[in-house]
């Protein structure tokens, strides 16, 4: 028992620490996705068009969140180990490495959806379900894409810098910046959906417009928050003088991250097709999906954060030699994740059958949205455990790995199961989406396999 405390339960020090760096993480978080769920509500209760128009786009702004997400991921890596040795030069030059790449992301994206937003959404349009007009889900779902394309600069720029803050140890602020725009894009949505205190009726328009404002906003706090704290934040001193970079750095980081960045695109991708195999059952589906994916993403919360800290935690032990203890310490962090969501897992099997009602939508969306939850519910430790080895392994600058692990296994299972059995099987589409998301299983008992090796541990700022 006793050694069984020690190699899988840490010590009150230990979990201190764990939630001095997740809590913040966990509330920005949590109130982003709690006010996004009341987000999709306020959608959701003018119309199942409405709803599957906004779903369908922001399931393709999806794909250029989590290429950002993997561009800034690689120098990140970076980023965490070189702050583990005080290296403050190191720090700067990631940061300048993020910037650029980003940059380019964001060009990309306004290119692609500016031109290709019809097309796009179009994809997603099957009959097979009473409920839903196509025509109006497709023009629904054109007007939320053309006025989300202005929140594309403000939100490539705040994830450089909030990232940065959090890799140095700073979450509060990237918090805070959260909160307020929140807060901010939940009170326009009101205002400009429903047209309150004199302003026009925008519907889905105002939503976009709303969450466009809010990232300006996100995105002005962190970063004047940052220049205004040089003193702390000596990094971002004369970053924007150059951006010149070791030419060593510059190869091993496209080496580390380049994986991360094809990763992190080939997974939204991934996920992108298996939703578009789900959608030839029909409109309702895609409705029905949405809904669970909103209350998905407020019970998420905890894994999320645990994620974030164990690439954290772990990754300045890595850059400090210590490699038993950073190996310890994502196991026992992984065991954590896993108990927390048996629980929340629990609690959205409990209240399934309640959330759906809160849409202004059909029976039919309804009892699918209900079924979809449930099953999400019951896969809900497998999910959490998933992102917590692969947040642990990719600590280490394995990022082929974590690639061939997270969206290798997801491009070559998970996306063709869901073609063959959504076009060619007489299964229900429940039956079809628990099959599909039940193949993490495999995965955790991958990414166990891999984590008990070591294979991945390894310092990667030495010699930079």
């Amino acid at each position: 028992m006793g050694f069984f405390m020690r190699r899988f339960i840490g010590s009150k020090q230990f979990y201190k620490e764990l939630f001095t760096i997740a809590l913040p993480i966990m509330a920005q978080n949590g109130i982003s996705n709690i006010v996004n769920m009341l987000d999709n509500l306020m959608v959701g209760r003018i119309g199942t068009e409405q709803l599957s128009g906004v779903s369908i786009a922001n399931d393709l702004m999806f794909v250029y969140q989590l290429c950002l997400f993997g561009a800034i991921s690689g120098a990140g890596i970076f980023t965490a180990q070189y702050y583990g040795q005080r290296n403050n030069e190191g720090v700067r030059d990631t940061f300048r490495i993020k910037i650029v790449i980003c940059g380019f992301i964001m060009l990309t994206g306004l290119m692609i959806f500016g031109l290709m937003d019809k097309t796009l959404i179009s994809y997603y349009l099957h009959e097979g379900s009473e409920s839903g007009d196509l025509a109006a889900t497709l023009g629904y779902g054109h007007i939320y894409m053309m006025f989300m394309l202005a929140g594309l600069l403000p939100q490539a720029a705040e994830f450089v810098y909030s990232s940065t803050l959090r890799e140095t140890g700073e979450t509060v602020v990237p918090m805070r910046a959260s909160f307020v725009a929140v807060f901010l894009n939940l009170v326009l949505n009101y205002v400009l959906i429903y047209g309150k205190f004199g302003f026009p009726v925008l519907g889905v328009a105002g939503a976009a417009i709303a969450t466009s404002i809010s990232r300006f906003v996100q995105a002005a706090i962190v970063i004047m928050w940052t220049h205004r704290h040089n003193d702390i934040k000596t990094y971002i001193k004369g970053a924007y003088e150059t951006f010149r970079v070791s030419g060593n750095l510059v190869k091993k980081v496209c080496v580390t991250g380049l994986p991360l960045v094809l990763n992190e695109s080939l997974w939204s991708i991934g996920i992108v097709l298996q939703k578009q195999s789900y959608s030839t059952r029909g409109l309702a589906v895609v409705a029905g999906l949405n809904i669970n994916s909103t209350f998905f993403n407020v019970f998420a919360i905890c894994f999320i954060a645990f994620g974030d800290a164990v690439a954290i935690m772990v990754g300045q032990l890595l850059g400090a030699g210590k490699m038993k203890e950073a190996k310890e310490t994502g196991l026992k962090i992984n065991v954590f994740v896993t108990c927390s969501c048996i629980v929340t897992g629990a609690i959205l099997f409990g209240v399934a059958h309640l959330l759906p009602g809160f849409y202004n939508t059909t029976e039919e969306v309804r009892l699918l949205a209900r079924d979809f939850l449930r099953v999400t519910a019951v896969l809900l430790p497998l999910f959490g455990l998933c992102h917590s080895l692969y947040f642990t392994i990719r600590a280490g600058g394995k990022t082929f790995i974590t690639f061939l692990f997270d969206s290798g296994f997801l491009i070559v299972i998970g996306v063709p199961l869901a073609f063959v059995l959504a076009r060619y099987t007489s299964l229900g589409i429940v039956t079809i989406y628990a099959i599909c998301e039940g193949t993490a299983l495999i995965k955790v008992i991958i990414g166990f396999a891999i984590s008990a090796s070591g294979v991945w541990m390894q310092n990667i700022v030495e010699g930079t």
